[in-house]
């Protein structure tokens, strides 16, 4: 498991206090103004076949920044997780790191291996009340597999996520990588993964979706 956050709270604190000159009251506003982002996926979100750095989570870390947004980004992504996984990890995930926003992106190995529909939606709902139970806000980022699984198995996956973001009243992003896989140039040699060339592109599909979620350091301190 890749888990990244961008400073450690303790040292964060520590050259806040240095900057604001041992100010308690402008000390805890900071420290209050961050939140905690977390990345719960798969391959696609963990840099699988491409150097970490370049990887569309590390490049979302660098867009917060440079929009003014103040979060904590933890990439708690695992090549080759499924939903079964997932769901048995995420409870010690919020435990740990106490997110404001999640970004769920599981899914897509279920259907790789042609696991049943019905189960893999309630993997992703009973993860997705998991996590609103515990005060935490979710998008859904869904997957679609190669058509030569056929439709009958296809289109009502790629419409699961459709139905769970309705139910659950969920931000959602159809498709990670829409506009790559029909670029091969794009892709991997195994025709699943993107190249880190089309990195830039994921991170643009998320920012569109991601970022009305987003707080400021204002909005935040007021909640």
């Amino acid at each position: 498991m890749a888990i990244h956050p961008t400073l450690p709270k303790s040292l964060f604190l520590v050259l806040l206090q240095v900057l604001l000159w041992v100010n308690p009251e402008k000390l805890a506003q900071a420290a209050d103004s961050e939140q905690t982002l977390v990345v719960f996926g798969d391959s696609l979100s963990a840099a699988y076949g491409i150097a970490e750095a370049d990887g569309w989570v590390t490049l979302l870390s660098q867009r917060l920044l440079e929009q003014g947004f103040s979060y904590q980004l933890i990439n708690s992504s695992v090549s080759g997780e499924t939903t079964d996984g997932g769901l048995s990890r995420l409870p010690a995930v919020l435990d740990s790191f106490n997110p404001d926003l999640v970004i769920l992106e599981l899914g897509g190995n279920d259907g790789l291996r042609g696991l049943p529909l019905i189960n893999i939606k309630q993997n992703l709902q009973s993860m997705v009340e998991l996590a609103q139970t515990n005060g935490v806000t979710v998008m859904l980022a869904g997957i679609q597999i190669p058509p030569n699984y056929g439709p009958r198995y296809t289109i009502p996956f790629f419409e699961m996520y459709q139905v769970i973001a309705k139910e659950n009243d969920l931000a959602l992003l159809p498709f990670l990588i829409e506009g790559i896989p029909q670029q091969p140039e794009l892709m991997q040699g195994d025709g699943i993964h993107p190249i880190a060339e089309a990195q830039e592109m994921i991170l643009d599909n998320v920012w569109s979706v991601l970022k009305p979620l987003l707080k400021t350091p204002e909005q935040h301190i007021k909640k």
